[in-house]
């Protein structure tokens, strides 16, 4: 395994890949994993990166806040009409796992207003190492862990490292002063995932989130084909 790349094909896609009007839908892909580990700033650098070809909107969950959202808006990655926020008021696992029909909502919302659209990413709240989304929300998933929570978060596993289409491990640039072993880091995810990607990111480098920028790339051109 090769620090900041990823490996294996696309995700599988989800049968339903037209709306009731027989338009073909965005792809949805979500975002999820802890408190500070770069969902926000991932997904600000996924929207620089993509949106000159692609037609993107985004939806932040918060639990009783708009602050992702807010943070996207001030970034101005995407219009303003681009960008819905759910305020989850629960843990952020249960708005994008156990009911869904908040982001279901804001989803159909947006594909109304601004569609058609090529690619909606939905960003979880902060959340811990269970968190997945469910398959009826989105098509293929994102858990991003950062080398400041510690080297061995890929070796503890959880659903979220081991089952999430592709693992992101962000803030390399910070392993020298936290003391976090790339090397270790990146063995333990391949033991745990197996085939699945994994993709080392540094958003502050030249390369940034192209690593991730290339499996959503692969990700739409599987479900387009």
């Amino acid at each position: 395994m090769h620090l900041g790349h990823t490996h294996g094909g696309p995700a599988a896609v989800s049968a339903d890949a037209t709306r009731p009007d027989g338009a073909r839908r965005a792809l949805r892909i979500g975002l999820g994993g802890p408190v500070g580990s770069g969902k926000t700033a991932t997904v600000a650098a996924l929207c620089r990166e993509l949106r000159d070809r692609l037609s993107i909107a985004v939806v932040t969950n918060d639990i009783y806040t708009r602050e992702d959202a807010d943070f996207l808006l001030r970034q101005a990655v995407l219009p303003p009409e681009r960008i819905r926020a759910v305020e989850t008021g629960a843990c952020p696992h249960t708005a994008i796992r156990d009911d869904i029909s908040a982001n279901l909502e804001a989803v159909e919302d947006l594909e109304e207003a601004v569609g058609p659209l090529d690619l909606i990413l939905l960003e979880s709240g902060g959340d811990n190492l269970t968190a997945t989304f469910s398959k009826g929300l989105v098509d293929a998933q994102i858990f991003v862990i950062d080398v400041a929570g510690g080297d061995d978060i890929p070796r503890k596993g959880g659903p979220g490292v081991t089952t999430a289409d592709l693992l992101v491990v962000n803030k390399t640039d910070l392993a020298p002063h936290v003391g976090s072993d790339l090397e270790r880091m990146a063995l333990d995810a391949e033991k745990q995932r197996g085939h699945l990607p994994v993709a080392f990111t540094s958003l502050t480098s030249a390369e940034g989130v192209g690593p991730v920028a290339d499996w959503v790339r692969a990700q739409l051109a599987a479900w387009t084909a």
